[in-house]
C-alpha cells in the first residue's frame, strides 16, 4: 500500500486566499449587480514596464533565429542577470558573488522548497502573524513550530527571547501582511541570536523595493555577520510586477555553513545548488532577459514610477481610514495596511461586514494566524479609481 504524507491532515482544509475567493464567488453569483472592490490578494494591477516587454520581445525573436536560440539553461540562472541583481545590490552597499545568487519562479516557491536542505528536526519559529507559506510548508514536514508574537506592543515586529531556542528563523521585512519593518538595530539582533545558537534565518525581501528611508535595510546582509547565519529570498512580483510572469531569486552566501546530525560540515550554497540541479529547470530565457531589464537605469526609473503609483494608493487609504479614527500599521515603506477592526469585531466578521454591506473585499487578520483575530489587511496594489471609490466607500458605511 502507498501511504500518503500524515502531516497533510494537520493543514487548514484550504488555503487562506481559496476560501477568500470561494466567498468572493458566492456573494458575486447572488449579487451581479454589484460592483465588487479587492483589496485582498496582493496582486499588482500596472502593466509590466516598456523595458521589460522590449527585452522580452528581443528575447523571443531571438529563440526564432538558430543563431541565436536557447534550450535548457543553468538551474541557478543565466550570469547576466546574476550580474544585473549584483549591481542592484552593490547599489544599496550590499556586496553579493554571482555564484550566491539562485534564480527562481518566485519566492513562494524557494520559501517552500528551502526546506529540503534542512532536517525535519529542526525547531521552527514563525512570526505571528505571518504569511501562510512560512506555516504550512512546515506543517507539511511534520516540524515543530513556535511562535513569537508580534502584537501592537511591540509593533508587530517580534524580537529576539534568548529563553527560546530556534534552528530556522523566518522574518520577513517590511512585512507581510502588517507592513511593519525592521530597523538596521533591531535586524543585528536577530542576527546576533542566530549566530549564537547556530541557526539560520530565510529573510524574505519580496518587498525590499518599497523602502524609501536609507536608514532602513533593503536586505538582511547590509547587517555584520549575516551572511553566516541568513538566506535571503526575494521576487520581482512586486518589485516589478511580475506576478504573472514568474521571476525571483535566492541568495545563499558561501559563508553560511551547518552540520548534519552526525556532525559532517555541509555548504548551504553547495546544497541549494544540488538541490536545483535536481528538482529545477531553470526560469525561461525570455522571462530571464525581462528580469534583467528591471535592472537597467531606465527599468529602474520605470520600476521606481510603478512603485510610487502604489505607494500613493496606500496613502490615500491611510488618510481615510485616519479620518476615521481606525488605527493600522504600515502603508509607508510597504503595500499593505494592517487596521484595527472596528467596534470590535473580528476579523472574518470584519471582512463579511465589508463584502455584503460595501462591495469591498480585504483579508482577514485572523488567516494569518492567532495574533491577527480583530485585524484585517488591505493592499495598495489596485487602480486608482477602485482604491478611492472604496476608501469612500469605507468612509460612509463605517
Amino acid at each position: 500500500m502507498a501511504f500518503v504524507n500524515q502531516n497533510y491532515c494537520n493543514l487548514k482544509e484550504s488555503y487562506l486566499f481559496s476560501q477568500i475567493a470561494h466567498k468572493v464567488a458566492e456573494f458575486t453569483a447572488a449579487h451581479p449587480e454589484k460592483k465588487i472592490i479587492k483589496m485582498g490578494i496582493g496582486d499588482v494591477t500596472l502593466p509590466l514596464a516598456p523595458a521589460v516587454i522590449e527585452a522580452m520581445q528581443k528575447a523571443v525573436a531571438e529563440m526564432g533565429v538558430k543563431e541565436t536560440f536557447r534550450g535548457y539553461g543553468p538551474e541557478q540562472g543565466y550570469d547576466f542577470l546574476h550580474q544585473a541583481i549584483a549591481k542592484y545590490y552593490a547599489s544599496f552597499g550590499v556586496e553579493v558573488a554571482s555564484d550566491e545568487i539562485f534564480i527562481s519562479d518566485g519566492a513562494k516557491s524557494d520559501c517552500g522548497n528551502m526546506t529540503d536542505i534542512f532536517s525535519n528536526d529542526n525547531v521552527i519559529l514563525i512570526p505571528d502573524p505571518v504569511y501562510p507559506v512560512y506555516l504550512d510548508t512546515n506543517v507539511m514536514c511534520g516540524r515543530k513550530i513556535i511562535y513569537m508574537q508580534g502584537k501592537p506592543e511591540n509593533d508587530f515586529l517580534p524580537m529576539p527571547d534568548d529563553s527560546v531556542k530556534a534552528d530556522i528563523i523566518y522574518l520577513c521585512s517590511p512585512n507581510n501582511p502588517t507592513g511593519a519593518v525592521y530597523t538596521k538595530e533591531q535586524l543585528e539582533k536577530w542576527v546576533a541570536y542566530a549566530l549564537k545558537n547556530d541557526a539560520v534565518i530565510l529573510y524574505d525581501a519580496a518587498y525590499e523595493a518599497f523602502v524609501s528611508d536609507p536608514s532602513i535595510p533593503r536586505s538582511i546582509f547590509a547587517v555584520e555577520g549575516a551572511k553566516k547565519c541568513a538566506i535571503e529570498l526575494c521576487s520581482l512580483s512586486k518589485t516589478a510586477g511580475f506576478t504573472g510572469t514568474r521571476c525571483g531569486y535566492t541568495i545563499v552566501p558561501h559563508d553560511l555553513v551547518r552540520k548534519t546530525k552526525d556532525g559532517q560540515e555541509m555548504s548551504l550554497n553547495k546544497m541549494w545548488l544540488r538541490r536545483q540541479t535536481t528538482k529545477f529547470n531553470g526560469v525561461p530565457y525570455i522571462i530571464q532577459r525581462g528580469a534583467e531589464a528591471v535592472f537597467s537605469e531606465e527599468g529602474q526609473k520605470q520600476c521606481r514610477e510603478m512603485l510610487a503609483f502604489y505607494k500613493e494608493n496606500a496613502r490615500i487609504m491611510a488618510e481615510a481610514l485616519t479620518k476615521k479614527g481606525i488605527k493600522f500599521y504600515g502603508g509607508t515603506h510597504s503595500p499593505y495596511i494592517w487596521l484595527e477592526c472596528p467596534n470590535g469585531m473580528g476579523s472574518w466578521e470584519f471582512f463579511d461586514y465589508l463584502l455584503e454591506k460595501l462591495a469591498v473585499v480585504g483579508t482577514p487578520g485572523a488567516g494569518f494566524g492567532s495574533m491577527g483575530e480583530g485585524y484585517f489587511r488591505l493592499t495598495a496594489f489596485g487602480s486608482r479609481e477602485n482604491t478611492i471609490e472604496a476608501m469612500e466607500r469605507i468612509e460612509k458605511g463605517l
